[in-house]
């Protein structure tokens, strides 16, 4: 873990979070400045830095981020209308260098997104 990584922090416990699900490999939480009423962020325990480092090996700590949004999802009534988005890198908008996906709904989400 490196020592400065917030969302590694979240996931061991030390820092704090509103946190909508947890298991062995993943934590979902409510983000602190939300964009839709339902915006939460899902995070693998294990650090990686972007998508792009992902490797086949962690093909199936992808798929249970996704699973985990269609779960969630269900859980807060979104499941009819609810977008998934990673940011890969600063010039796609990743402000925190650990994987994440902001599962957000509870709105009408217009395209483009921006």
């Amino acid at each position: 873990m490196p020592p400065d990584c917030i969302f590694c922090k979240i996931a061991s416990g030390e820092v704090k979070s509103r946190i909508e699900h947890e298991d062995d490999d993943i934590v979902v939480f409510h983000d602190l400045n939300p964009h839709a009423p339902v915006h939460l962020l899902i995070i693998p325990k294990k650090h990686i830095g972007r998508l792009s480092e992902c490797s086949e090996d962690d093909v199936h700590l992808l798929g249970k981020i996704q699973l985990a949004a269609k779960k969630i999802a269900a859980k807060l009534n979104i499941e009819n209308g609810f977008r998934l988005v990673t940011n890969n890198g600063r010039n796609a908008g990743q402000s925190v260098d650990h994987i994440h996906y902001h599962l957000l709904g509870g709105r009408r989400m217009n395209w483009p997104p921006g």
